[in-house]
This record gives structure tokens, sequence and C-alpha cells, in this order.
């Protein structure tokens, strides 16, 4: 099935993007109106995050997430042919901030939101960083996409670590230097587990793994906003936060990602995914310790 369905989306990908965006354009018209894919998540999210936003503004913003959101599908299809000069063209960035920690010897945990579109990062960081970049991917069930998927975001030399097989197998798959990204901003497997911090003025909970990764392995922690400047195209901005993350209190680096990636929302609303259910769990002081949130 692998080598019946590729070469129909390899053929796709070939289409000019004028043309990749008129398609996006009309399913834009299908999800957002017809379809209502994730509608009632999605402004729901936003009446929590922007509670003093008017009811017009929120909906401009769910709008305009759509678009974005349907344009990453048509750019990811592109990027199965895109040539690398073509995607220089279309994400800039401030590389030299992760370069120049090559030298210290350490390596870099990079920390991001689910910004769009963070598929142009497998194919611009390995090319123009001195550190080998390392992501975690959920495999899709459908196992024919999720090789696409998979040779789509390796090729240019992105080693790939399913999400199962990290905590035990991270070494097995990295043997020495490494940038790692990690989008964390997802809800964790449960929110007992989980690191209760203000994200939009509200209890949220995130994972706890990224902070103990970076402690236990004494590596730069590095925060990435990247954001649409226009269609198509989209810029990368590399911020230290530190350098010795073993200095930092349990918490205190989750609680300064989250205030990150909640400044990155602000200033590009519609650049986030808000079709994740980003407060699916609401604090309990009794259920969760107050320790949690220190």
């Amino acid at each position: 099935m692998y080598y019946i369905i590729y070469p129909l989306f390899y053929l796709l990908s070939l289409l000019p993007w004028r043309i990749m965006y008129f398609i996006a354009d009309g399913l834009y018209v299908l999800v957002f109106y017809f379809f209502g894919y994730r509608k009632q998540v999605v402004l729901n999210n936003l009446l929590i995050a922007f509670p003093n936003k008017t009811e017009k503004e929120r909906t401009r913003i769910a709008k305009d997430f759509y678009h974005n959101f349907i344009d990453t599908i048509v750019e990811t299809i592109k990027m199965i042919s895109i040539s690398t000069k073509e995607a220089d063209k279309r994400l800039v960035g401030n590389i030299e901030v992760l370069n120049d920690l090559y030298n210290s010897g350490k390596n870099v945990q990079l920390l991001a939101g689910h910004f769009f579109n963070w598929e142009f990062l497998n194919h611009w960081i390995p090319r123009h960083s001195l550190y080998p970049f390392v992501g975690v991917y959920q495999p899709l069930s459908n196992t024919v996409m999720d090789k696409i998927i998979y040779d789509m975001r390796a090729k240019n030399g992105t080693i790939l670590i399913p999400t199962k097989h990290f905590k035990n197998q991270f070494r097995s798959y990295v043997k020495d230097r490494y940038a790692l990204g990690l989008a964390a901003d997802q809800n964790p497997p449960s929110d007992l587990k989980a690191h209760w911090v203000p994200f939009f003025n509200r209890l949220t909970p995130f994972i706890l793994g990224p902070e103990k990764g970076a402690k236990l392995n004494d590596t730069h922690v590095v925060f990435c906003h990247f954001y649409k400047v226009r269609r198509g195209y989209y810029e990368i901005k590399f911020e230290l936060i530190t350098s010795d993350p073993k200095s930092f209190k349990n918490g205190e680096l989750t609680k300064l990602y989250a205030a990150r990636v909640e400044q990155a929302v602000k200033l590009k609303p519609a650049n986030y995914l808000w079709s994740h259910r980003r407060w699916k769990w609401s604090f309990d002081p009794i259920k969760h310790s107050a320790l949690e949130i220190k």
C-alpha cells in the first residue's frame, strides 16, 4: 500500500505553492464551516486564554488558526519534495545562538510550544546546527502514513525517537552530542504525575520530563519561538534560558517554560495549536498536592 500512496503524495507535493494554497483555502471552508473540526474545543480554549477579548475577536483568532492549521497540512505535503534551497527561503533564524554553545562541550535541550509550522524545523535545523538534531515523535496508527511522515522528517538528518522508546532507549539512538527538541506543552499522561503552574491565569499541568532531563544531563536550555511571517514563510528565534539547569529549584524551569510559551502565544495568538484540550483537567487542592506548584 505504501508504494501506491507515497507516489500520489509525492506528485501532489510537486504542485506549485499557489495551487496548494488554493486547495488549502477550499479545505478551510470545509473544515471550519461544514465539519467544524474541534471547533468548540478551539473556542473554549480561546475563551480561557483571552477572557477580555470580545467574542468577535476570539472568532477572528479561531478563523486565522484554522487557516494556519490547514496551511501546515499542505506545507507538510510540499516538504516531501521540497529542495533545501526552497526550504531555506521559507525559514530563517538566529542559529548562531545554538551554534555558539557547541564548543562548551555541553548538549542542548530545545523547548518549544506547538507553534506553526513545526515541520519546517526538521528540514532546517539539521542542516544549520552544529549539533545533531533529535526529535521525539508519536508514531501514527496508520503505518503507511507513519512511514511517509517519518521519512519526510528524517530526510535531512533529524534523529527521530518514538515517545514510547525515549525513556529507556535514548542512548541507543544518540551516542554523543545532541540538541534535543521537545514540544512539552501537551497534556501529561496523568494529572497526578504533573507539575501545576500558571498558564493563562489558570493552574495547568505540565510534564516534568524536560526539566528532569535538563538537570540530569546538565544541558543548556534554549527556548524556540517560531512563527509565520507571511503565508509560507517563517522565522525561528532561539533564546538561551540557562546553561546551569541544576541551579534551579524543582519546578522553576517548568514554570519558566510555561511563561515563555504563554508570552509567545500572546504575540501571535493564531499561531498556536488551539485544537488540543490544554485545560482538560482542573486543579484540585485536595487531589493535587500543593507541593507540586511551588
